[in-house]
């Protein structure tokens, strides 16, 4: 196995277990149905989208490796990525304490629609790995790259972010907790802060990108904004 697969695959190891432990540790209990159906469900799918990156896109792979605050070389990027990260641990430890202290109750069919929406995020992020090769968790230009105008990018400009917050507006409803979507508003505010300022680079630095954003208007949401 080449040492970025194993990288890679170990690296998904640690993530699934640190979410694990940041469900059932909180939650006093491992019984805690809703965590353990999205752990199957995210962990099956990011384990899916890896080994679909091993074989098909390793540079690309290897592009997603380089991630979080360290990896960024901008400050803005550094900052935006600690608040993200922030973020993403509220929205599974505030629903693990909701779970054991019963602040709301959640009905099973809003639940089950969680679910649904963490699978259509995933599979919005496997569409963006399968059009764009350059879609590196760090914001920057990487040599030959060039606008990306085709499939979910012929809708939005930012189909990544699109299925990313999709999928983390889904975890605190798959968690089955109304509280833990509190944990949507730092998320929401970087992941926007983070597009504007990628933006900005890419007007500035890839050529082409302003002819696209006049004939792809909508960043996020078609139709909307």
């Amino acid at each position: 196995m080449l040492p970025e697969n194993r990288r890679a695959l170990n690296g998904l190891a640690i993530v699934l277990l640190v979410i694990a432990a940041l469900l059932f540790f909180p939650a006093g209990t491992l019984a805690y149905w809703q965590a353990w159906i999205f752990l199957l469900l995210f962990g099956g799918g990011s384990l899916a989208l890896t080994l679909y990156l091993m074989r098909h896109d390793p540079a690309l792979l290897a592009r997603r490796l380089r991630a979080g605050p360290f990896a960024e070389q901008r400050a803005s990027q550094k900052i935006i990525q600690s608040i993200t990260a922030v973020g993403f641990v509220s929205l599974l430890v505030v629903p693990a304490l909701d779970q054991r202290w019963h602040w709301s109750a959640m009905p099973v069919t809003v639940v089950v629609l969680g679910e649904v929406l963490v699978a259509q995020g995933l599979i919005v992020v496997f569409l963006v790995y399968r059009e764009n090769s350059f879609a590196s968790a760090t914001v920057g230009i990487v040599p030959g790259q060039t606008v990306i105008a085709t499939g979910p990018y012929a809708l939005v400009r930012h189909p990544m972010y699109s299925g990313g917050l999709a999928l983390l507006l889904s975890m605190p409803l798959a968690l089955g907790s109304w509280w833990g979507l509190i944990g949507m508003i730092p998320m929401v505010f970087a992941i926007i802060w983070r597009l504007f300022d990628e933006e900005k680079l890419l007007m500035r630095d890839l050529p082409g990108y302003a002819d696209y954003m006049k004939t792809t208007p909508y960043r996020l949401v078609p139709g909307v904004w």
